[in-house]
């Protein structure tokens, strides 16, 4: 992937290409919403990290290296904002349908923001 001057790829989400103090971007964060549900999340739920096979079936995870225990909408706010910039938009509907949920803008909009800030 190609990459620009700072260092991150070149398609990378905008929020991802800019750096703020960590003060100033705390305060930009806010609170958290509460925790909708715990669960084993991936920590960079990204479209890339997820393998398919040739039919479109899930073969495996990679980039392990944040899992953990989060809320839910950790990845899935990360995975569907990744659909826009990997396949384009009009995906994330489907994504919250396949995983049978909602979409929650509240939690969407927070988790992508800690997300950016990364």
């Amino acid at each position: 992937m190609p990459q620009r001057r700072s260092g991150l790829p070149s398609g990378a989400p905008p929020g991802r290409r800019r750096r703020r103090r960590p003060n100033a971007a705390l305060a930009v964060l806010g609170a958290p919403p509460d925790v909708d549900r715990l669960v084993v999340c991936h920590g960079d739920a990204c479209c890339p990290n997820t393998l398919l096979d040739s039919s479109g079936r899930y073969t495996a995870h990679v980039d392990l290296a944040a899992l953990g225990v989060a809320d839910r909408w950790a990845d899935l706010a990360v995975a569907t904002y990744s659909t826009v910039w990997n396949y384009g938009p009009g995906w994330e509907g489907p994504l919250l349908d396949a995983y049978g949920i909602d979409p929650d803008p509240e939690r969407t909009r927070y988790y992508r923001q800690l997300w950016d800030l990364a």
